[in-house]
C-alpha cells in the first residue's frame, strides 16, 4: 500500500473525518471568509482529548483513539475547505478593520445528538490572510489555560464555548508576555457559532446590507430557530439577543469571572463566551480587578463588564439597523439591565442557598450586606462561597454565632461589624426556613453552585510549572477532573 493509500485509509476509519459535516456558513458563499491552508508542523503530541463532548457528536469516547485526534485536529488531513472567518470589531473603544481569523479558521461545523449545529474551530493552525504579520500560532500555555477557563465556568454553570482538544505541535515560539522560547500547539474549539458581532460590523464597514441580511437570516435560522415564523423575528432575534448577552456578563460577575478583552470581536452572536484572552478570575472582591496586563485605564475591568457589554450591544446596532429598526432596537436594549440584574440577582441568592423566592426585602438586604463585607476585607470571593458550602449547617438556623464559626474568615473576622451584620441577616433568612426538607435543599442548592476548586492566577502556574520544567502533566490532569466533577450545574 503507498503511502497516500494508507493515509486515506487512516483518514476512512477516523471517528471526526467520517462525521456529517454541514456545509452551513460555507454556503453563504465567500462574502464571509477565505478558504486556507492548514501550516504543517515538526511534532505533533496530544496534550488532551476532552472525551466529555464526544457523546454529544455521536461518538464512544472508547472507539475515538489519540491518533484520530492527531489526524483530524494535528495533521488536518481529510478536510476541505477550510475557512478564514472576516470580521472586523471595536477593540477598547476604536474601531478596527484589520480584523479576522489570523492564526485560526473555521475547520467544520456538526449537528450534535440534541439538534443544535456546533462549530470546531482552531486556534494555533497557522498563517491566514488577517496575521498581519504573525505567526499564526499559540502558545501551548494559552491552550492550557482556555482549557481551564472553559472546563471551569461549564463546571459553574456559565454559557461557554469548550476545547475539544489540543496537540503541541513542536515549534519554539517568542513572546513579549511569556518567558521565550516557548512551546506551540493547536487547539480546537467547539462553540454554537463563531459569528461574532465583529462579522457584522465588517459588512457594515463596507455597506453592504444585503450580505447583512442574508447573515441575519442564516442566524436566525440556525441559532433563534424558535423565531423564524414571528412576524417581527428581527427585532425579537435583538430583544433575545440582549437578554442572552445580559445573563451571560451576570453569570460572569457571579462567579467573580474577569474576561480578558471584551472587544466586540470576542462577542458570539449566540451569545456564549469564548476568546477569554488573558482572563483571571478574581481572588478577592475588588470592582477595579482588571486580568489584562495591557489594560492600562481599566476598561475592562470587572466592575465595567456589564456596561462593556451593553455598549457592545449598542454598537452592534450599527451594523444591524440595515435590517432592524433603531426604535425596535432601543426597545431592546432597555431590557438589558433589568434582565442583567434579575440574572444576577438570582445566582448570588442561589450562591448563598437560596433558589426559592425570598422577601424582595430581605434578599436585597442580604445581597447589599454580603457584597460589602467581601468588598471591604480582602478574603477570598471564592473561599467565602466555597467555606459556606462546605460548613453548612442547621446550628446556623439557630445561633447567628455559629455561622462560619469554624471557617478561617470567620475566625479572622467573626468579630467584625460587617461579618456580624452579614450573618445576622443571613441567619434571620434561615429562620424562614423551618423543616429539614428546605434545609436540605439550601445545603445542595450550595454545594452545587460553590466548587471547592476555582483557578485564580496562582492554581493555573502551579500546574503549568510541572508541564514547563518537566513536562509533567499529571497535576494539570488532576486539576482538570477536579473541575469536571466539582460542581451539578453544567451548560455545555
Amino acid at each position: 500500500m503507498t503511502l497516500a493509500e494508507t493515509s486515506k485509509d487512516t483518514c476512512s476509519k477516523n471517528p471526526f473525518l467520517t462525521l456529517k459535516y454541514e456545509p452551513a456558513l460555507e454556503s453563504l458563499g465567500d462574502d464571509y471568509y477565505d478558504e486556507v491552508v492548514a501550516a504543517k508542523f515538526p511534532l505533533h503530541i496530544l496534550r488532551w482529548r476532552n472525551d466529555a463532548l464526544l457523546p454529544r457528536l455521536g461518538l464512544n469516547p472508547q472507539a475515538v483513539t489519540d491518533e484520530d485526534f492527531i489526524v483530524a485536529f494535528g495533521k488536518f488531513e481529510g478536510r476541505i475547505p477550510l475557512l478564514a472567518l472576516r470580521y472586523h470589531g471595536y477593540q477598547f473603544g476604536e474601531y478596527n478593520p484589520l480584523l479576522g481569523d489570523g492564526r485560526g479558521f473555521l475547520y467544520g461545523q456538526v449537528r450534535g445528538r440534541d439538534g443544535n449545529l456546533y462549530d470546531f474551530g482552531t486556534k494555533g493552525s497557522g498563517k491566514t490572510p488577517y496575521s498581519r504579520g504573525g505567526d499564526g500560532m499559540l502558545t501551548l500555555k494559552g491552550g492550557v489555560r482556555e482549557i481551564l477557563a472553559a472546563e471551569m465556568l461549564n463546571a459553574m454553570g456559565v454559557r461557554t464555548s469548550r476545547c475539544l482538544s489540543v496537540v503541541e505541535t513542536g515549534l519554539s515560539l517568542w513572546r513579549g508576555d511569556e518567558p521565550s522560547p516557548t512551546r506551540s500547539c493547536v487547539m480546537v474549539r467547539m462553540s454554537r457559532s463563531h459569528i461574532r458581532f465583529g462579522t457584522f460590523e465588517r459588512l457594515h464597514y463596507f455597506q453592504r446590507p444585503d450580505l447583512t441580511k442574508k447573515l441575519l437570516d442564516h442566524v436566525i435560522e440556525q441559532y433563534y430557530s424558535h423565531l423564524v415564523d414571528e412576524a417581527e423575528k428581527y427585532a425579537c432575534f435583538y430583544a433575545e439577543l440582549v437578554k442572552r448577552i445580559a445573563e451571560l456578563v451576570a453569570q460572569w460577575m457571579a462567579t467573580g469571572f474577569c474576561h480578558g478583552v471584551l472587544n466586540t470581536d470576542n462577542m458570539s452572536i449566540t451569545g456564549e463566551g469564548f476568546d477569554y484572552g488573558p482572563y483571571a478570575f478574581i481572588p478577592n472582591y475588588d470592582p477595579y480587578f482588571t486580568a489584562a496586563y495591557f489594560d492600562y485605564y481599566k476598561r475592562y475591568c470587572y466592575i465595567n463588564q456589564p456596561q462593556i457589554c451593553k455598549e457592545n450591544l449598542e454598537l452592534l446596532q450599527q451594523a444591524l439597523k440595515a435590517v432592524i429598526s433603531p426604535a425596535d432596537m432601543e426597545a431592546g436594549l432597555r431590557m438589558f439591565d433589568e434582565c442583567y440584574l434579575a440574572e444576577y440577582q438570582r445566582l448570588m441568592w442561589k450562591k448563598l442557598g437560596f433558589v426559592q423566592q425570598l422577601p424582595p426585602r430581605e434578599a436585597e438586604e442580604l445581597l447589599k450586606a454580603t457584597i460589602a463585607f467581601l468588598k471591604h476585607y480582602p478574603v477570598s470571593y471564592h473561599h467565602f462561597f466555597a467555606d459556606i458550602a462546605q460548613g453548612f449547617s442547621r446550628k446556623w438556623q439557630e445561633d447567628a454565632s455559629e455561622i462560619l464559626r469554624e471557617s478561617e474568615i470567620g475566625k479572622s473576622l467573626g468579630k467584625s461589624e460587617l461579618f456580624q451584620h452579614w450573618s445576622g441577616v443571613y441567619h434571620r433568612i434561615l429562620s424562614n426556613f423551618t423543616s429539614g426538607e428546605e434545609l436540605e435543599t439550601i445545603a445542595q442548592t450550595l454545594l452545587c453552585s460553590n466548587p471547592k476548586i476555582t483557578i485564580v492566577r496562582p492554581v493555573i502556574e502551579s500546574v503549568w510549572e510541572p508541564i514547563a520544567q518537566e513536562d509533567n502533566w499529571q497535576p494539570f490532569y488532576d486539576l482538570v477532573k477536579q473541575i469536571q466533577s466539582s460542581a451539578c450545574t453544567k451548560q455545555f
